[in-house]
């Protein structure tokens, strides 16, 4: 499979633009999968654009664990949550090439959002191991990898690889400009 450069920190300040809504708009996106009280793992959130919503979403009572291996995007990350008062929802944490330091977190996530991310990790057998292992029996896992860094075929083989560690594919779903699908925990 295909490794892609990480995307540079600088980029993330450009990413959370308000003009991305009317191309990807998070509300949309997340609203159908994520509710009130879930805790959510969002694995390169880079400087918040969907992080911010997830957090609305699961309300006080919720929680979300946003991973990045890049220190500067989980700065920003924290910067936007503090001044958009959600800061308390939110569990940022640095991660590391091995690792997205997610031992505490067995079975105890609810849905993870995987937005354009698992083709920049070193190893998608590690990624989709530790996230089948963090999240509970049932959970949902929405996969989406942008058509023009990821082809059918490459995304195909994400799909294998989360399905070897007990993430089935529930539903192919549209989201614009993304290869995309919904995982189901066995």
């Amino acid at each position: 499979m295909a490794k892609h450069p990480v995307c540079p920190w600088w980029i993330g300040y450009l990413l959370a633009s308000p003009v991305r809504k009317f191309l990807q708009d998070p509300v949309h996106i997340l609203s159908p999968y994520v509710r009130a009280g879930m805790t959510v793992l969002e694995p390169g959130p880079g400087v918040g654009f969907f992080t911010l919503e997830i957090a609305r979403l699961v309300g006080p009572s919720g929680r979300v664990v946003a991973v990045d291996v890049q220190p500067q995007m989980i700065e920003g990350l924290k910067r936007r949550a503090r001044k958009a008062g959600l800061f308390d929802r939110i569990d940022a944490r640095v991660a590391h090439d091995e690792s997205m330091n997610l031992d505490d977190l067995d079975r105890a996530i609810d849905f993870t959002f995987a937005f354009a991310v698992v083709h920049e990790t070193p190893s998608t057998d590690n990624f989709f191991a530790e996230a089948s292992r963090a999240m509970k029996r049932g959970a949902a896992l929405l996969l989406a990898e942008p058509s023009g860094h990821v082809g059918e075929t490459e995304f195909n083989e994400q799909l294998a690889a989360a399905a070897a560690h007990d993430l089935k594919v529930a539903n192919r779903i549209s989201l614009k400009r993304c290869h995309s699908a919904l995982l189901q925990k066995l």
